[in-house]
């Protein structure tokens, strides 16, 4: 659950990152997100495949990580992981809350606390490095195209 290319760093490169996320040197957070069936990453280290679910847990790390420490304020969470992405792979009408644009929308509760539980995934997978970890901040739900994908309130999730 910890194999993942590129690899987990040390700390010190952990905090470099961070200070290039706060100065702005870093444009964007994204993930991977490559699930795998557990009976795949269960083999042998160097012979289980590389990849974990980064999309179930990237927004409520972001929050707990960077926002809830005062590193970053929800406006750069916003840029980090919605608005410069879109503007990154020109991706136009996305990222945007303009009249006209998609209405791709996450809407997420900051102040929730959350034990992550690989059990609840949507993702076809549950391979994750942080399960367990006590996380401030979540999704409450997505909307895709208008229409809502995900709600927490009901634990349904469309694709």
């Amino acid at each position: 659950n910890t194999k993942m290319n590129p690899p987990l760093r040390s700390k010190t490169d952990v905090e470099a990152i961070i200070e290039g996320i706060i100065d702005g040197t870093v444009d964007a957070i994204a993930t991977d997100h490559a699930p795998h069936h557990a009976d795949e990453k269960a083999l042998e280290y160097d012979k289980a495949p590389f990849g974990i679910v980064g999309l179930e847990t990237a927004l409520s790390l972001t929050l707990d990580r960077l926002y809830h420490t005062g590193k970053i304020g929800l406006t750069r969470v916003v840029e980090l992981l919605s608005t410069t992405p879109a503007k990154i792979f020109n991706l136009p009408k996305r990222g945007t809350l303009q009249v006209g644009s998609f209405a791709d929308i996450t809407i997420f509760d900051a102040g929730r606390e959350i034990v992550v539980d690989p059990t609840n995934f949507f993702s076809k997978s549950r391979n994750t490095p942080f399960g367990g970890f006590r996380l401030k901040g979540t999704t409450v739900a997505t909307i895709v195209s208008g229409k809502i994908v995900y709600d927490a309130r009901t634990r349904k999730s469309e694709k």
